[in-house]
């Protein structure tokens, strides 16, 4: 060896970052030239006919160098986009968000493509910047996302994108609570599966703060969906229960735009132990329950009050005292006079528990009963005298809202036969009032609906003892009964 030769040095080998880098930019490329295949081979199938398959050759790639056809189009855009998603900068990640939103809205089978060339864990990343617009348009691009795949969603829970639920919800502004909110609303259908960590992640105190905060109502209507979905599944309850979603809800319950809702899902969450203990020992039930039930407008949110009161008297005497102190049993009355048929069912039948429970407490003995109270009583009297003239009121409102609904249906027939008029009267009257069975015509449903008032306005007054022995029905006092 000559003094002038220098010792060869062994070669060092590429750092392994180096060579995942390169074995990704490989595959990647590889399933976008998979896509742009498949995409050209599916336009000539559509544009193939019996003409010489070279001429048909000609014009595809005559299409193709012209940049002509909105598949080849959309394919140039999702490479450009996801190219910059993964490797642009930040910049040039928000302008390949604003593509893939567009994209995914278009395509169903691009929202799956798009998923297996990885945008979505890029994407959870932008929505956790400090950057509003960024995050939003990641927000938005996510929500197009998971429009109607399983997968995607999936992923998204993956991706972990409830770890980047922002504490604070005050520095947010409003379009990004609500892209959050309807985003979160979407990945709640997972609820029924394990892939969905209510336990451990950050959903319910988001939700939470963001229906006590001064959100848009359509914001909180988002807010609402996803607690009623995953108040569906019994599992969560112990969770929804243990944040203070109940007292959240109970809240929520005199805004009438988001009454429904909460109601719904203080439903899923009453018919548990946790969540029904949760509502008794709360400070606004019954009363704000018993209010829902006087809105004549909102039919519906009388049903659910009906119901949730229903489970909460149930087998709880200490329940039922408590709602006849606030006042219940004349609102009940008057659902079961004007309200919707189920919500007469369900009044029907809480009046019937508070008229039994009197009867309990009476006890069966035997005997001349007398009356418990001093006989010319002045303040039982007036008492008397103005629940009669209240349940005069009322049942005047539903005699004159059952014949109007009659002297509607009437006209709109062709028939002026009177077997079809009373068939009418009858239908109508039964569902207005369901103890009533039989009907001969306006008249006997006056007589009727004025005797059954009265045998409920005397529900009221049989503690006082306040009953006229001339009445001309059967009374259900202490004293008649």
């Amino acid at each position: 060896m000559s003094q002038t030769q220098r010792p060869t040095m062994p070669e060092t080998p590429p750092s392994p970052s180096i060579w995942a880098r390169s074995r990704m930019k490989l595959q990647f490329f590889a399933r976008v030239r998979r896509f742009l295949q498949a995409k050209t081979t599916q336009r000539n199938a559509k544009s193939r006919n019996k003409v010489v398959v070279s001429k048909e050759e000609q014009v595809a790639t005559a299409d193709k160098q012209s940049g002509g056809g909105g598949d080849d189009d959309d394919s140039v855009v999702l490479q450009r986009s996801v190219k910059r998603l993964h490797f642009g900068g930040m910049e040039e990640k928000e302008m390949a968000a604003v593509e893939i939103e567009r994209l995914a809205r278009e395509d169903v089978k691009m929202r799956k493509l798009m998923a297996e060339l990885g945008v979505i864990p890029a994407l959870v990343g932008m929505a956790a910047s400090e950057v509003a617009g960024r995050r939003r348009v990641a927000i938005k691009a996510l929500i197009e996302l998971a429009d109607g795949t399983y997968t995607n969603k999936a992923l998204m829970v993956e991706a972990g994108i409830f770890s980047k639920l922002p504490v604070n919800t005050d520095v947010l502004e409003e379009p990004t609570r609500h892209g959050f909110a309807e985003l979160i609303l979407s990945l709640s259908s997972l609820a029924n599966h394990t892939q969905f960590p209510l336990a451990s992640s950050e959903v319910l105190p988001f939700l939470i703060r963001i229906l006590e905060s001064n959100s848009s109502c359509e914001t909180k209507e988002s807010c609402l969906g996803t607690l009623y979905n995953l108040s569906s599944v019994l599992d969560n309850a112990g969770a929804l229960l243990s944040n203070g979603v109940a007292q959240t809800l109970l809240r929520l319950i005199p805004v009438k735009p988001l009454s429904e809702k909460a109601l719904a899902t203080l439903g899923h969450l009453v018919v548990t132990l946790m969540g029904k203990k949760a509502m008794e020992n709360s400070s606004l039930v019954p009363e704000s329950l018993i209010e829902v039930m006087t809105w004549e407008d909102y039919p519906k949110c009388q049903e659910l009050s009906a119901y949730i009161l229903m489970i909460l008297a149930h087998q709880s005497s200490a329940q039922r005292e408590k709602m006849a102190k606030s006042g219940i049993v004349p609102v009940l009355l008057e659902l079961a006079l004007l309200g919707s048929p189920l919500a007469q069912k369900r009044a029907l039948k809480l009046l019937q528990w508070f008229k039994d429970e009197r009867q309990t407490r009476m006890g069966p003995h035997s005997g001349p009963q007398t009356a418990r109270i001093a006989i010319g009583s002045p303040v039982n009297h007036r008492e008397a005298q103005e629940g009669k003239k209240l349940m005069k009121n009322l049942v005047k409102q539903s005699l004159h809202k059952n014949m109007e609904l009659i002297t509607r249906r009437a006209n709109a027939t062709s028939g002026d036969s009177s077997s079809r008029l009373k068939s009418l009267v009858i239908s109508t009257s039964s569902k207005s009032l369901p103890m009533l069975k039989i009907f001969s015509g306006p008249l006997a449903i006056s007589r009727l609906i004025f005797r059954f008032q009265f045998s409920c306005l005397l529900i009221i007054v049989s503690k006082s003892g306040d009953c006229d022995p001339q009445l001309p029905h059967k009374c259900f006092c202490v004293q008649c009964s």
